[in-house]
């Protein structure tokens, strides 16, 4: 495996600048007020107020000077901007009881509208988000948004009354938390103060949905932060794929990898066991995928250009060895990220991969003894650019365990040259 590897302080300068004018507002003298530099007789003389200066020296801190122990005019210092925290406390009031309006702020710039919601109202189902989008009940700067539709800073998005699919837990236990983050750590690939790369098992979603109650995004929950900011999903992966996963631990690191996943600058490889041998040993996969049948049930269809929902999906593949003209391991490149996208095209071909239960569909074919009826793909590598200093972090995932059982029945090596490393990035 290989691996390459601040705003407090100006807001209380801003306070204390604002207590310094007062300062020198209050020891001007007034136009028609005594002359400058009062006596002490003077300012005793006035009953209405006792002066902090007759108090013994011992009471007052040697620091603090007289302007700090003037008591702000409270017209004169501008309010202060609530924390993301309590910006999020106060959303949550008006959950289910009327409209509110959101502004994307500046680190918000360039998220998708369904993701931005998740980041704003994390205990609401991904489902029902989707949902209210897809009705067009979600407005931005007046207008219906479709779910993939990016932010800018300074647009303002309308959300309609909201109600929660299940009961948010009103707290997690420190045992809880702790056990969530041991198990996190022992799958973690890299981790710096912006990015966490974890080995996803097979079978452990990655987002909650119906009847999914442990999954990645939940697990992130004993990461959150002193504002409750916790970290972010900047792609997915199926719940049968593993592999390398990519989360963004803070909004900087998330809006930048996000635009390099969308850019396509991202190098993402991928391994698969598939039925048969692909006669071109490698090639190229370009077809339009749509969703077709309900939530849940969904898979992903080949369409034609223009047809309703669409979108272009591009895989360059390579066969590093095979088995008997039984099996094939393929190295699978994906320039485009349409949801399934593998498991469609390779199933496109006539090669559908080992285990799939929803693209598999040669008919008569038998699984070979000692491979288990699992999904055979995952995310064997990914290297993208540190969100701060810009170098690559190349980093590599282990096969799983059933993968690595069939590999061993089959004698793959997996230290054999993968070709896909030369295949074009568009």
């Amino acid at each position: 495996m290989r691996k390459s590897s601040s705003g407090q302080n100006g807001a209380r300068g801003g306070r204390s600048g604002a207590r310094q004018g007062f300062r020198s507002r209050e020891d001007k003298p007034a136009r028609k007020g005594p002359p400058k530099g009062p006596s002490t007789k003077q300012r005793s003389a006035k009953p209405a107020a006792k002066s902090r200066s007759d108090e013994p020296h011992r009471e007052r801190p040697a620091t603090m000077t007289p302007a700090a122990r003037a008591p702000a005019r409270p017209t004169a210092e501008a309010p202060r901007k609530p924390t993301r925290a309590q910006a999020k406390a106060a959303a949550q009031e008006v959950l289910a009881t009327g409209v509110q309006t959101l502004v994307v702020e500046p680190d918000e710039a360039d998220m998708r509208v369904d993701r931005f919601l998740v980041a704003r109202f994390p205990q609401l189902a991904f489902t029902h988000i989707q949902r209210i989008v897809r009705k067009g009940e979600l407005r931005v700067d007046g207008k219906r948004a479709q779910p993939n539709d990016r932010l800018t800073a300074g647009q303002k998005v309308r959300i309609p009354p909201l109600k929660l699919d299940q009961p948010r837990p009103v707290s997690r236990s420190a045992a809880k938390d702790q056990s969530d983050r041991e198990f996190l750590k022992s799958i973690t690939l890299y981790e710096d103060k912006d990015v966490l790369i974890i080995n996803k098992p097979m079978g452990l979603a990655v987002q909650g949905g119906s009847g999914t109650t442990r999954h990645v995004d939940g697990l992130l929950e004993c990461m959150r932060d002193a504002e409750g900011q916790k970290p972010r999903l900047v792609h997915r992966l199926d719940k049968d794929t593993a592999g390398c996963l990519v989360i963004a631990k803070t909004r900087f690191a998330a809006s930048t990898m996000a635009k390099s996943f969308r850019s396509r600058t991202t190098r993402k490889i991928y391994w698969a066991l598939v039925a048969g041998v692909p006669r071109v040993r490698q090639g190229r996969v370009s077809t339009y995928l749509a969703k077709e049948g309900e939530e849940g049930d969904a898979r992903m269809k080949v369409a034609r250009h223009g047809d309703e929902g669409a979108s272009h999906a591009l895989t360059y593949y390579a066969v590093i060895d095979t088995a008997a003209q039984k099996l094939s391991w393929l190295s699978l490149k994906p320039v485009t990220g349409r949801t399934h996208q593998l498991r469609a095209h390779t199933a496109h071909i006539g090669h559908p991969i080992v285990g799939d239960p929803k693209y598999f569909d040669i008919e008569n074919w038998e699984l070979p003894g000692g491979i288990q009826n699992k999904l055979h793909l995952l995310a064997r590598r990914i290297v993208i650019a540190n969100p701060r200093t810009g170098k690559p972090i190349d980093v590599t995932a282990p096969l799983p365990p059933h993968m690595q059982q069939s590999f061993n029945l089959l004698g793959f090596d997996t230290s054999q040259y993968d070709p896909i490393v030369e295949a074009p990035e568009e």
